[in-house]
């Protein structure tokens, strides 16, 4: 597609929408630190509930799509599915800040895991941003912490390679069977794993009316309805537009928790996540105007 193709298709309503569409998405994903916290099911739990409401949910959203399951959709499901369980962990072990921003390294990961499976030969910027999270890495775990909060800390580093694997088969995925629905049909598979996983521990717990509604806003909004904004927009947003429109969603999710619950990061996790924000938006800014025009 010609870059005058690209900026016609992005004037119509769908493309008009698509900023308002991320900026849905970015809020409902944002609130996942605050209900995983809110909830007194386990993580077990937690994982099994929010996985039977959302993949549900994404049901109806693929209702008519032919499923074609591989060993790759397989992985990147498994994948997801350790980032989920990561992310809930490390959010109960450690500051919801240092959760979520931590999740965001992936770059780290997806630099390396992109030249041997893609063949993507990583830039001057690429090496300049790994340097810039490296360092953000460095105030996070330069705070004074409790045992638990250098788990939760880890936990949360590895949630970043976990999503770094799950970015690299969808992706794959998607330039191997040339259409959109890679993402969502892996995004399903994983939480029907999640169910499978968590079913033993969600049958051992109370199911209060103030449990059963943040499993209901985990599914159906943090997730479900989340991941429909996104796709709905993605087709019509530039990277650019997507990934800093999306750093909402690390921005407000320690956010929410302090607002609630006063959980405030310390000063240097305050220090790391501006540098990890800043890495991600310094490489999106420098991707997106080295961008090739290519006409398809």
């Amino acid at each position: 597609m010609s870059r005058a193709t690209a900026q016609h298709v992005t004037t119509g309503q769908p493309g008009r929408l698509a900023p308002l569409y991320l900026v849905c998405a970015a809020l409902l994903w944002s609130t996942g630190g605050l209900l995983v916290k809110l909830s007194s099911w386990g993580p077990l739990s937690i994982l099994a509930g929010r996985g039977l409401v959302a993949a549900s949910v994404l049901l109806v959203y693929l209702r008519g799509t032919r499923l074609r399951l591989s060993m790759s959709h397989y992985i990147g499901a498994v994948a997801l599915l350790a980032t989920q369980m990561l992310f809930i962990l490390a959010t109960r072990m450690t500051t919801a800040a240092n959760a979520i921003f931590l999740q965001y390294t992936s770059p780290l990961y997806v630099v390396p895991l992109g030249t041997w499976l893609l063949g993507e030969h990583p830039r001057r910027i690429d090496w300049i941003t790994m340097v810039i999270l490296f360092l953000g890495l460095a105030f996070f775990f330069g705070d004074r912490l409790s045992a638990d909060g250098l788990t939760g800390n880890l936990l949360a580093l590895l949630s970043g390679f976990t999503v770094a694997v799950f970015t690299i088969v969808t992706r794959r995925l998607g330039r191997c069977d040339g259409g959109s629905d890679a993402a969502a049909q892996v995004i399903l598979l994983s939480y029907g794993l999640a169910v499978v996983v968590g079913f033993p521990s969600l049958l051992g717990e109370a199911f209060t009316p103030r449990d059963i509604g943040l499993i209901l806003l985990l599914g159906v909004f943090q997730i479900g309805l989340a991941f429909m904004f996104y796709a709905r927009a993605i087709p019509y947003a530039s990277a650019l537009e997507a990934t800093l429109i999306t750093m909402l969603e690390p921005i407000l999710n320690p956010l929410w928790v302090a607002l609630v619950l006063g959980e405030r990061p310390g000063p240097r996790a305050c220090l790391g996540a501006l540098l990890v924000v800043g890495g991600v938006v310094l490489r999106s800014l420098t991707a997106d105007r080295q961008a090739p025009d290519r006409d398809t």
